[in-house]
């Protein structure tokens, strides 16, 4: 086993296309998930190369690194269309974990309770993925597939997130459901994005995680509440269509749809009255 950290992107990529390699930035669902004895391949580090981390202003929105750290998305100078994902990166872990663990990561471990899935979702997100034989874009939400696993080829990685320009005026907020307030994973969790005008909603978006294999955008929901005072909306089980929440340890399949609908409404409230 190797430990390789390039300062160059075009070196990494030619590292990461010979296999054997993972690549890791902050490893803070890495390093705890390993097997006795450590890890088996050799560890491609990220975290010296240039232009993964940070967030920017782009053309047509936003664009953050993947190593971006969520204490950066803390310290952002961001609109309020980005106070649910300020409000999720404020939900990771402990402060040290915020200073350490990447967005890219969050994405790419593919946890359905991953905190800052739902945030991205509702503002649009896609991923920019880079091998030695070019780059591409997906959605975010095309991009997980599965519990642990994303659409990422071999010799592919994740380069950075972009986020287009939202509607001039939106707000966001974020609510999660856990056992405690802090330091603890989601039984259920939303995210909206919204813009009201005249009193009306006329943009809504709205993500739930925690209760699907992967994190679901409610489409129907979004549509019927476009025309609606944000005080009028009532969820009711159709706006939950597709959502397919388990039993564990932390909750029923049943609590957790009940408690969707609840942070529905919390995060409507949240988003408008900031």
């Amino acid at each position: 086993m190797e430990y390789l950290a390039p300062h160059d992107l075009g070196e990494a990529l030619d590292l990461l296309a010979r296999g054997g390699v993972t690549p890791v930035a902050g490893g803070t669902d890495f390093y705890p998930a390993l097997p006795p004895g450590g890890a088996r391949e050799s560890l491609l580090d990220l975290t010296r190369i240039d232009g993964l981390r940070g967030v920017s202003r782009a053309d047509q929105g936003w664009r953050i690194g993947a190593a971006t750290r969520w204490s950066d998305i803390l310290h952002a100078d961001l609109p309020p269309a980005f106070d649910g994902l300020k409000s999720a990166a404020r939900q990771v872990g402990s402060v040290q974990i915020q200073n350490a663990g990447t967005v890219g990561g969050n994405i790419v471990n593919a946890s359905p309770a991953a905190d800052g899935v739902p945030a991205l979702l509702a503002l649009g997100a896609e991923v920019e993925l880079a091998s030695r034989h070019g780059r591409r874009r997906v959605p975010l939400g095309d991009f997980i597939t599965g519990v642990r696993a994303v659409d990422l080829a071999e010799g592919e990685m994740l380069l950075a997130v972009h986020v287009p320009a939202p509607p001039e005026g939106a707000v966001s907020a974020f609510e999660k459901l856990g056992s405690r307030e802090y330091l603890v994973i989601s039984i259920a969790m939303v995210a909206v994005v919204l813009r009201v005008v005249d009193g009306v909603v006329d943009h809504a978006a709205v993500a739930v995680g925690a209760c699907s294999p992967v994190a679901r955008r409610l489409a129907v929901l979004e549509r019927e509440m476009v025309g609606q005072a944000p005080g009028a909306v009532s969820i009711n089980a159709r706006h939950l269509d597709g959502l397919a929440p388990i039993d564990d340890v932390r909750g029923s399949g049943v609590y957790r749809m009940s408690a969707v609908a609840d942070l529905i409404e919390r995060a409507i409230k949240g988003a408008c009255h900031g």
